[in-house]
């Protein structure tokens, strides 16, 4: 945002913008408005209604290049006493001031992102900032981007907006707001305005908690039967049944389907087994896994017992599945083997310098062998079975081993490494750290929504100041690591009973995360602040017409909408009575010419709120003699019993008129030139009585009454035109 010094630097030219009577007389000869012109830039021209009539139209505000364009904006009717700044803003809603800006803080003047628009004799009127011109009008460029000092338009809402100068910064009476999208974002009012958190916020929480698998360790949620597979060791806590083996829940509620807890030892015959790590799926259902100490098994829901074969050497350290259905590739410490795993024979075997853990990407055939003590990490060409490239662990050696897996979607490599995560893209090369408050276990994928899920989990030693008990769940964009959703915190789940892991639903509406010192599962569901999908625009109807307005939101849960309505130029909104559906239909009455409406949708997760619409009444075919007719509205359509409008409401005649119970009689609302153009009786002098635009007025009858209008003041004229025009 441009901003300047606080006093004006010494010999600086001040220019003069202002208009006489015979440049006001020649615009109203030609028909043209005060302050438009035609704009030559491509798109659709979008304009907004401030608080005090004020009127801003931007030259194009969707499809906008992310690099950066020149639109134009113009304005009118904006206070003489006021200066303001036009820029492209974050827009933080009503009655907030929109910030921050691209631009940021320009001394100089020569801001192309930002201008600064003053009354004229200002002290800074000349190189830092213009006048307005008549009838507080101003026609500028500016140059605006998708992101840029510290504002990203892809991650908030922004909008072209003016806003009160540093000299009255807490003044919201000159915020009109223009919402813009970018190529590439959805067009429309950026999903609408977040009251308590941004329109389409994600969070999650938690739904319920599982205990009937024992001291869990892994999680595999079944691509086809969609059971829950859960991999566990025996809960201390529950010394009367060992709880060791492979588990398989009902997802929804936490039952348990199936418990496999025999598996064939080193001679082959069955005995109690932990499921240490579940290697995948098997087609239909079941997996494969893991059972200490050199174990690999397969079993399925309803299984008695899981079949399996015994391998020699030294401990299993990971297991993933091999580059054929019927092979496991297994880490023996640093011997990387895929085995057959009917037999456990060893097809192909890889001793490299170091390492335990690995992660397989069969799409690329590739595999990533992370040695967390030497501070490594060694690609492995799956096809040659040969280190093809070895890779520095940030950090140094030993740190503290946390998770190894590829993103299926593009190939990167993400490695959890004390309180980090770093993030390699498919040629080993590191392109993102990520660092949180606690210790990086585990992470899982959805390539539905483009999302990676990390639990983080907390030491669990509290004479750590930096240990609290509590562990985290973060959700990141997989394309530009941006975090997805709020984060959110996982009370007792600590490190010192074993590793936190998750399983993530496809589409990532559900995520499982395990706690092994709490002997649980969470079950986790996706909410969503309300975004507004449909956003009503400004409306113009005749006097008597039926009108809709209509806006639709999504939302989890499902929001409920309430329509609200503004008579004082959305400074202070009510609920419209009984309007809880997405259309809003009444019949348009005069009195309600320039009343602003919008949609509030509210949910579990927040409320967010379209973009405030305006509606022009205009007086009904034919002309209307008696200005506004049965008073003010509530606000949805019908008319109350109050007293009418006066008779100079938005006319130029002033506020003359004779006022009844029921409504204006003469000289009313929208009444024509010839009516008491210094505030007379307000008696129409031309047939009909109605607006300039429907009294068909000739150009001659305007030429006759420009020089009252300019005796009145350029305001008369902006005030009867904006009347007449229509929607904004």
């Amino acid at each position: 945002m441009t901003s300047t010094p606080g006093t004006a630097p010494g010999g600086q030219s001040r220019l003069r913008r202002r208009a006489g009577t015979a440049a006001v007389a020649a615009l109203l000869l030609a028909g043209i408005p005060v302050g438009a012109a035609v704009s030559a830039d491509a798109g659709t021209p979008k304009t907004a209604t401030g608080p005090q009539g004020q009127k801003l139209t931007v030259s194009a505000n969707t499809g906008l290049d992310p690099a950066g364009q020149k639109v134009r904006v113009q304005g009118e009717g904006y206070g003489l006493t006021t200066g303001i700044y036009v820029a492209l803003c974050k827009d933080n809603g009503d009655n907030r001031v929109p910030s921050p800006c691209l631009g940021g803080a320009d001394m100089s003047g020569g801001s192309k992102t930002s201008q600064w628009i003053v009354p004229p004799g200002d002290p800074y009127e000349g190189d830092l900032a213009q006048a307005f011109g008549p009838g507080g009008t101003f026609d500028v460029e500016i140059e605006i981007a998708q992101k840029g000092d510290g504002l990203d338009c892809a991650e908030v809402a922004c909008s072209v907006v003016t806003r009160a100068d540093h000299r009255a910064a807490g003044d919201r009476t000159q915020d009109v707001r223009i919402p813009v999208a970018f190529a590439g974002q959805d067009p429309g009012d950026g999903g609408g305005e977040g009251v308590d958190v941004p329109a389409g916020t994600i969070s999650y929480k938690s739904a319920a908690e599982f205990t009937t698998a024992g001291k869990p360790l892994d999680l595999l949620l079944h691509p086809d039967s969609k059971k829950l597979y859960v991999g566990a060791d025996n809960l201390p806590d529950t010394a009367d049944v060992d709880e060791r083996g492979l588990h398989v829940l009902n997802p929804e509620t936490g039952t348990s389907e199936s418990w496999i807890s025999q598996a064939p030892g080193s001679t082959g015959a069955l005995r109690p087994s932990a499921a240490a790590r579940i290697a995948g799926p098997l087609p239909g259902d079941g997996v494969v896994y893991n059972y200490p100490l050199r174990g690999v098994g397969s079993a399925k829901s309803g299984d008695e017992a899981a079949s399996g074969v015994w391998l020699a050497g030294p401990t299993i350290t990971d297991i993933a599945p091999g580059t054929t259905p019927d092979t496991v590739l297994v880490a023996q410490g640093a011997t990387l083997s895929e085995i057959e795993r009917a037999t456990g024979t060893a097809t192909r075997t890889l001793t490299l310098p170091g390492g335990t853990q690995f992660a397989a990407d069969p799409e690329r055939g590739a595999l990533w062998y992370s040695d967390f003590a030497a501070g490594k990490m060694h690609r492995v060409d799956l096809t040659s079975f040969t280190v093809s490239g070895s890779f520095d662990l940030p950090g140094g050696p030993g740190g503290m081993a946390g998770f190894t897996e590829t993103d299926p979607a593009t190939g990167a490599v993400w490695v959890g490494v004390d309180r980090s995560v770093l993030v390699f893209d498919a040629a080993g090369t590191l392109v993102k750290t990520l660092v949180g408050k606690d210790l990086a276990r585990d992470a899982a994928f959805d390539t539905a929504s483009g999302r990676a899920y990390v639990v983080w989990q907390d030491g669990g030693d509290l004479s750590d100041p930096a240990n609290d008990n509590n562990g985290t769940l973060t959700v990141y964009g997989i394309e530009d690591f941006a975090v997805a959703a709020k984060g959110l915190s996982l009370p007792g789940n600590h490190s010192q009973a074993g590793a936190a892991s998750l399983a993530v639903e496809p589409g990532g509406t559900t995520v499982f995360v395990t706690s092994p010192a709490e002997g649980k599962i969470t079950k986790l569901v996706r909410q969503v602040s309300p975004l507004v999908t449909r956003a009503p625009a400004d409306l113009t109807a005749e006097e008597g017409e039926e009108v809709a307005l209509t806006a639709e939101a999504e939302g989890a849960p499902e929001p409920t909408v309430r329509w609200q309505v503004s008579t004082d130029g959305a400074q202070t909104w009510k609920d419209v009575e009984g309007a809880t559906e997405s259309a809003l239909t009444f019949t348009a009455r005069t009195a309600q010419d320039g009343y602003r409406y919008r949609a509030e949708f509210r949910n579990d997760v927040g409320t967010t709120r379209t973009a405030a619409v305006t509606l022009t009444v205009t007086a009904a075919t034919g002309g209307d003699t008696g200005g506004d007719v049965g008073g003010d509205t509530d606000g949805n359509g019908d008319a109350s019993n109050g007293p009418g409008s006066t008779g100079g409401d938005g006319a130029t005649g002033g506020d003359g008129g004779t006022q009844t119970s029921g409504g204006s009689t003469n000289g009313g609302s929208g009444s024509t030139v010839g009516g008491g153009v210094a505030g007379g009786t307000g008696t129409a002098a031309t047939s009909g009585g109605g607006s300039l635009a429907a009294t068909g007025a000739t150009v001659m009858s305007v030429t006759l009454a420009a020089a009252g209008l300019v005796g009145a003041g350029v305001l008369v004229h902006r005030r009867a035109r904006r009347r007449t025009e229509g929607a904004l």
